[in-house]
């Protein structure tokens, strides 16, 4: 018998009175905007991370926070990469070969959601959020978080060919057609040059993406955790938990140190890991890991703005001194190693299209797991428990969505019903 036909045989049920002990596990961005959306409300937050702030996926990513792009993963293209082309360790789209039920319904499910009738229902879900996503970030800032959100003087998209940018207008088009502001134009010929120095002759179009901002992941999000135990959180890091029990008024954590905390609910933000700790209250839909790799090179000039490979899947950011470098998709298990060939794809996809870029003077370079859904849509709000919330499964769009995230989660623990907007995204479904 499942938890939620044993606890709650007529189905979902509602929590008595607002909670207000909540427990948020994940230490991320997404787990961390839970956390200081609901202290708006008065409530009281311990974060607890089994690693330290920030040390997933918000750690090595792009820091991208663009709306225009925010979208699901599976489309089209992908059945165009064909089988061949996903088992090459130096394809922007990597599958190693293994025995794995879960990855398998993974794949099945990714595949079927890769058309454009899937896309567009996807799409249309995400618009409400992205909408809303500079917004949340605008509050956080006002708030007192300190770090900065960074305006994109120019964030372009680049390609050899004219018509390999058409393809991007195209799905651009498309985007603004769901109801998503995407404010873009074309650029070609010595144009490009001008418009990014940084950019050899090898990039014949672009694309460039107006209204985008960017940041400095590790510092946003260490700025947020500051935040948050100013206004009297606790974050309790190199605690894992390994359990969730639910109680009458609450829940009870776990911990692998043999503790046992009592909260009267709990938002789970873990990642790629998400499905261990909420299988159980009624949440199947599966989460894997997408990995993706960075570091980051100097330069001799930084670029004016982020500067996107769509062809290769490559982001550059400008990140303090230093130029990030991340990108590739990969499915492995989260604690698998780096795998160095990744790193060379990497290198190897941007050499021919940048110029004064050191790409063998390279630090921090990084592994970590994205984690996807094989329809492309977080899982967010409540489970089969009243107490039990879930906020997680954004892909590669954790970063640029955190915040509103946050927002809609607080709400949804504090009324103990989600807001319209997360509606497509029910953890049940």
């Amino acid at each position: 018998m499942s938890f939620e036909e044993e606890y709650f045989p007529s189905g979902r049920a509602s929590a008595t009175g607002a909670p207000r002990q909540v427990a948020v596990i994940g230490a991320g961005m997404v787990g961390l905007s839970c956390a200081w959306f609901l202290q708006e409300t008065g409530v009281q937050v311990t974060v607890y991370e089994r690693d330290r702030i920030a040390a997933g996926a918000s750690w090595g990513n792009a820091g991208w926070i663009t709306p225009a792009l925010t979208a699901p993963l599976p489309e089209p293209v992908v059945l165009r990469y064909g089988l061949r082309a996903v088992l090459n360790p130096r394809s922007p789209v990597y599958l190693p070969l293994r025995a794995d039920a879960t990855l398998a319904r993974f794949l099945t499910g990714f595949v079927a959601h890769s058309t454009e009738r899937a896309w567009r229902r996807g799409m249309a879900a995400y618009v409400p959020l992205n909408e809303r996503a500079l917004e949340a970030f605008d509050v956080l800032a006002a708030g007192g978080v300190m770090a900065a959100t960074h305006r994109a003087e120019t964030f372009l998209a680049c390609f050899r060919r004219e018509r390999e940018a058409e393809r991007l207008c195209a799905e651009l088009e498309h985007i603004r057609d769901a109801g998503q502001t995407a404010n873009f134009h074309a650029v070609t010929d010595w144009r490009v040059g001008a418009t990014e120095p940084v950019l050899t002759d090898r990039v014949g179009a672009a694309v460039q993406i107006h209204g985008q901002r960017y940041l400095h992941p590790p510092e946003f999000v260490t700025s947020l955790a500051m935040a948050v135990e100013a206004r009297g959180g606790q974050i309790v890091q190199a605690a894992e938990v390994t359990d969730l029990q639910h109680r009458t008024g609450g829940v009870t954590l776990v911990t692998a140190a043999g503790e046992r905390p009592h909260h009267d609910a709990v938002v789970v933000a873990t990642g790629a890991d998400l499905s261990r700790l909420t299988r159980r209250f009624g949440v199947r839909y599966p989460v894997q890991a997408g990995r993706g790799y960075s570091f980051s090179v100097p330069v001799d000039r930084m670029p004016r703005g982020p500067l996107y490979f769509p062809t290769q899947r490559v982001a550059l950011t400008p990140l303090g001194e230093r130029l990030r470098i991340a990108g590739m998709m990969e499915f492995r298990r989260p604690g698998d190693p780096l795998d160095p060939r990744r790193i060379g794809a990497i290198v190897d996809a941007v050499r021919p299209f940048v110029t004064g870029v050191d790409l063998d003077d390279r630090r921090n370079e990084w592994v970590g797991s994205r984690p996807c859904t094989p329809d492309g849509l977080p899982l967010l709000g409540a489970t089969a428990s009243p107490r039990v919330f879930v906020a997680g499964g954004h892909g590669m769009w954790g970063i640029a969505l955190g915040p509103i995230t946050g927002q809609l989660i607080a709400q949804t623990v504090l009324k103990g019903e989600s807001p319209p907007e997360l509606a497509p995204f029910d953890p049940l479904r």
